[in-house]
């Protein structure tokens, strides 16, 4: 095929995309960085790499495809020899009368598509598209489902050890030849769960085999399809010797950790192995520090999506000179993640902060930081009696997991010291009695406190597939709201895409109940008063719900019905939890 050689320049003026003189600016620069002139304008936040791959389309007589647009066949794609695709940067779309249809971001390397014509035997048909958006979609694609076939060579996950002076050494069994498919396998589901965001990877034996779930935004869904039940001794063998557990032991819960490296960046994993009546279970926590960071990088108290009025309160409480500020909710509710919001707030360099965590899941800048060690007998109880001989001025404890970190926390706030720390509970006055049955004076107790916000995370609705719905009377009235008030009012769910995995939700976001102890609601509780009078006296103190923070989540389109019913549930006495 002839194709017409007109500059990429000319083609953009035409589009509208630059001006004459842009052209000429990203010609000089170009000059300068060797680079193309497409890269140059794209690295110089002149252009976006779509205006680029269009035109580069128009250049080459080519399509221009929109991935965001495309739904592609996964059949094709496992029809194709796995590697191949990550090799020479392409996406099968669709097989025409006329041969393979691909998507490329680079037509002028010609030779490299002969090559791949060659090796494919077929004939092929390019159409254009965007560099960033075939990364993308080969990070989706890839992974659990060609998890018994050859995975690419950047997939590779290199196990590495730490020595007890923190210096990370590659296992021996890096250098041998990782044939095994199980070895495959678990490499491969451990990538592709970090391309899928997940926080955990669930391996439960059943009656039908192995079932790997991921745990993507608090909810579980399937992987893949379920593996052989042969599969399954083989899998948590290859999990215990990774984790350094006892292969041989069967009968009885054990934890673990261990660390790889992929594509130059080191990520931890916490293991449980659990027996059940099929076999062994296992849950691998997936702790991506350099993730978390690149999350958490300009972290405030306002991305994490907070209310306003809350949010004001809430900052009131964390820049008081003394107290304690309990954060409480289930396991992964973003506890953690708003303290280390808080203390990036309020940190100067005029103060002294130190936090016991276990583990450090991010490090905070200008903040001493100390990881909880049980073996070495560093305990949170323990620890914290050193921290307050480190002449601290602000601490964040972790986790109160016993009566003797509880105590101490409660003698450091009345002495002087804003300590941050969370508990499980589920909701604000539920702590209390938390503390209480610990043995704490309930006088000393609620004297130190300051504020309690108990917190849960909310799935948002995903962007790429929201559209409107209509909800009937019988779902208002079994979520306790007020059909007449809002029948007129317009609400979204998520259809299911490409983007959230057919979920129809991408992303979370935190709602908070926060109780501010004022005088009168610490004379109550001193006093023993029922929940309900608590809960009269919070309200009355401006406290609102978690069930009034879902709601108002539900009313600005954020999330839907069903997820603040599953997350929230009415309280009839007023309020929520």
């Amino acid at each position: 095929m002839l194709f017409e050689h007109r500059k990429i320049g000319e083609i953009l003026v035409e589009m509208g995309a630059l001006a004459p003189a842009e052209v000429r600016l990203v010609v000089d620069q170009q000059r300068e960085s060797g680079q193309r002139f497409g890269e140059t304008a794209i690295a110089r936040g002149v252009l976006s790499d779509d205006v680029v791959a269009q035109a580069l389309a128009q250049q080459f007589g080519l399509e221009y495809a929109d991935l965001d647009a495309i739904v592609t066949d996964p059949a094709l794609a496992e029809s194709l020899p796995p590697d191949l695709s990550i090799r020479y940067n392409f996406i099968p779309l669709q097989k025409t009368e006329e041969g393979l249809v691909i998507a490329i971001s680079d037509p002028t390397n010609i030779a490299e598509l002969d090559d791949l014509e060659m090796q494919l035997d077929m004939q092929l048909v390019c159409q254009v598209a965007t560099r960033s958006k075939i990364a993308a979609h080969l990070g989706q694609t890839q992974g659990s489902k060609q998890v018994l076939q050859e995975v690419s060579e950047d997939f590779k996950l290199q196990l590495v050890k730490e020595t007890d002076k923190g210096e990370e050494v590659l296992s021996i069994e890096k250098l041998t030849d990782d044939t095994s498919p199980i070895i495959r396998l678990i490499d491969s589901t451990l990538f592709d769960a970090l391309n899928k965001r997940a926080s955990d990877i669930h391996i439960e034996s059943s009656p039908d085999g192995v079932q790997i779930k991921y745990r993507v935004d608090g909810v579980l869904f399937r992987a893949t399809e379920p593996l052989d039940g042969r599969f399954q001794g083989p899998i948590i063998s290859r999990i215990k010797v990774m984790s350094e557990l006892d292969i041989s032991e069967r009968r009885i819960p054990q934890d673990g950790r261990f660390k790889v490296r992929m594509a130059g960046k080191s990520i931890d994993f916490r293991v449980s192995i659990m027996p059940s009546i099929f076999g062994e279970d296992a849950v691998i926590r997936i702790l991506d520090k350099e993730s978390i960071a690149k999350d958490l990088h300009g972290l405030t108290l306002d991305v994490l999506g907070i209310e306003g009025h809350e949010l004001t309160r809430f900052r009131r409480m964390i820049r008081e000179p003394y107290g304690m500020v309990l954060v409480t909710g289930p396991t992964g509710s973003g506890k953690t993640t708003t303290l280390y919001a808080a203390l990036t707030e309020i940190y100067n360099e005029q103060e002294k902060i130190i936090t016991i965590e276990d583990p450090v899941e991010y490090q905070l800048k200008g903040v001493v930081q100390i990881p909880v060690n049980e073996k070495k007998g560093l305990t949170f109880a323990r620890g914290l009696r050193s921290i307050l001989r480190h002449d601290p001025d602000k601490i964040m404890v972790g986790e109160i997991r016993d009566p003797e970190t509880a105590q101490i926390a409660v003698q450091s706030a009345l002495t002087g010291h804003l300590v941050f720390t969370t508990v499980h509970a589920n909701n604000v006055f539920d702590v209390l009695g938390r503390f209480l049955h610990m043995g704490i004076d309930a006088y000393n107790f609620v004297s130190s406190l300051n504020c309690v916000a108990a917190q849960r995370l909310i799935r948002k609705i995903c962007v790429h597939c929201k559209q409107t719905v209509n909800y009937e009377r019988e779902d208002f009235i079994a979520s306790g709201l007020d059909y007449e008030k809002l029948k007129g009012h317009t609400f979204y769910e998520g259809a299911g895409c490409k983007e959230c995995n057919g979920q129809g939700y991408h992303g979370r976001t935190a709602i908070l109940e926060l109780l501010d102890l004022d005088d009168n609601l610490r004379d109550l509780i001193i006093n023993k008063a029922s929940v309900s009078q608590l809960k009269e006296a919070a309200r009355a103190a401006g406290t609102a719900f978690l069930r009034d923070s879902a709601i108002e989540k539900l009313l600005k389109g954020e999330t839907t019905l069903a997820e603040i019913n599953r997350v929230t549930f009415v309280d009839k006495a007023g309020g929520g939890s």
